[in-house]
């Protein structure tokens, strides 16, 4: 029997002490529609692709780090920011909506190891840059290690209006505000959670977009990307992973 999926539950503070710090910057969420069997196929036993309206979407999103520190340590300048982009997609597991994410590229080569080995996330060093000209963006990334390869972003994108919260039970809420991620360490399937209040939306047209990410990990939508949200960021306590 499929357990009802709690939407709003998860966006609750977790107990317990934090296990470090963030603060995202500069979000670009951008989602193509792929087949819903595609997506099904490439997750492990027991995690099920989270739909809308039927749909299965996968999302590029990249933004920028900011004083990423343990909870025991303040953030270091020249190490704890750094630009990010991710590779996800959306599922559900035991009635808990959450994200996994495919890849993740950084552009901080100990971020990189640290995740790999600490969180157990597929993170890949990246050469990346993100050049703001008033409420126009130019965002780029280009894979070094390790495979798969290639695996590039372009986008150019115009700042608009703040538009506010994503009211419940629409499409953007589905999409942005997500606060569990599943992940694995060989059989092992791991929990980890944020919190942070909710994502202020602003409006933002996409003038580029040329992208590889997608590819790289075996899935080809069509053109798009159909979806584009934009933030200017949110302030996060990072919790850490737990077996399932």
């Amino acid at each position: 029997m499929t357990s009802p999926i709690d939407r709003l539950a998860p966006a609750d503070r977790p107990a317990g002490r934090p296990a470090g710090f963030q603060r995202w910057r500069n979000l670009l969420f951008l989602h193509w529609r792929v087949p819903v069997e595609e997506i099904r196929q490439s997750l492990p036993d027991g995690v099920e692709p989270d739909l809308w309206d039927g749909e299965a979407l996968i999302g590029v999103v990249p933004f920028t780090m900011r004083d990423v520190s343990p909870w025991w340590s303040p953030s270091v300048p020249g190490i704890s920011n750094f630009h990010e982009l991710n590779l996800r997609t959306y599922v559900v597991k035991d009635g808990i909506p959450g994200v996994w994410f495919y890849s993740l590229d950084a552009a901080n080569a100990l971020a990189v190891v640290v995740a790999r080995s600490g969180w157990k996330l597929r993170y890949h060093k990246a050469a990346m840059e993100l050049r703001q000209d008033g409420d126009e963006i130019h965002y780029t990334s280009e894979r070094s290690w390790p495979e798969p390869k290639p695996a590039s972003f372009r986008g150019h994108y115009r700042l608009g209006p703040q538009r506010g919260r994503a009211a419940p039970g629409t499409l953007e809420h589905f999409l942005v505000e997500r606060y569990v991620l599943f992940t694995h360490d060989g059989d092992r399937l791991l929990i980890g959670r944020v919190h942070h209040e909710p994502y202020p939306l602003r409006e933002v047209m996409l003038l580029e977009c040329e992208q590889s990410i997608i590819e790289s990990q075996g899935f080809h939508p069509e053109e798009g990307p159909h979806l584009v949200h934009y933030s200017d960021g949110v302030d996060v306590d990072v919790y850490a992973l737990e077996p399932v």
